[in-house]
């Protein structure tokens, strides 16, 4: 049985989640502030993490960004659960580290289906080999390190997935949407520039890599190109 760990300082919408999601079997762990949940978590790792930000004492996203350099628990998902609802919040939270964002009010049933999906997504990842090799470059799955002719390239947690997303559907064009929605993880209603910053970033860091073989497929999306079609 999975066990979640929510971290949120209304006790009301604590106690809601809490019974909530142990009604779809879920062990909950619930803490009302970012400090002790980071503590218990090198004690007993969960499978996922609920976050608030406007937390007393380090905020959550504080806590997102401590947890994504620990080598222990930066593999662990994260959903945001949060009354701040601007576009910029949601690109913060995102580009930190979370794996999705859910502002409130919300419904229960639509935080056990995302909850489901992050467990889903992530069980996916665990089962790829954890080394991969692709031109100069080598990609340790398991450390998140990324080197180029041996040398490394340090990637935000955002442009790791989404450089991995790329190569790991090389053999087809994948569109902005499913990029937002699978990188980002929710559904992006604004604008898609940080896609497009990111992709940017991502190309200057890879160097000639990046610019031969990240093609930009006019009005459809991006593809990491095969070898053997540059040739």
């Amino acid at each position: 049985m999975e066990r979640i760990y929510v971290i949120e300082d209304d006790d009301n919408i604590r106690e809601l989640i809490k019974v909530a999601l142990e009604g779809f079997g879920y062990k909950i762990t619930a803490f009302e502030a970012a400090e002790p949940a980071l503590l218990q978590m090198k004690v007993e790792k969960p499978s996922l993490a609920v976050f608030d930000l406007m937390l007393p004492g380090m905020d959550g996203i504080a806590a997102i960004r401590l947890l994504r350099q620990d080598v222990q628990l930066k593999n662990i998902p994260v959903i945001i659960l949060t009354a701040k609802d601007k576009e910029y919040d949601k690109v913060i939270g995102l580009d930190v580290g979370a794996d999705d964002y859910i502002t409130k009010p919300f419904g229960v049933l639509e935080l056990a289906a995302r909850i489901r999906s992050l467990l889903r997504r992530s069980a996916n990842k665990a089962e790829n080999r954890e080394l991969t090799s692709i031109l100069s470059l080598t990609i340790n799955r398991k450390t998140r390190e990324v080197r180029n002719e041996g040398v490394l390239v340090e990637l935000t947690y955002k442009e790791y997935e989404l450089l991995m997303y790329l190569i790991d559907n090389c053999s087809r064009v994948v569109s902005r949407d499913e990029l937002l929605n699978q990188i980002w993880g929710y559904e992006y209603d604004g604008e898609s520039r940080t896609l497009d910053i990111h992709i940017r970033t991502l190309r200057q860091k890879l160097g000639q890599i990046g610019l031969e073989y990240i093609k930009t497929i006019r009005s459809v999306g991006y593809r990491f190109v095969k070898t053997e079609e540059i040739m």
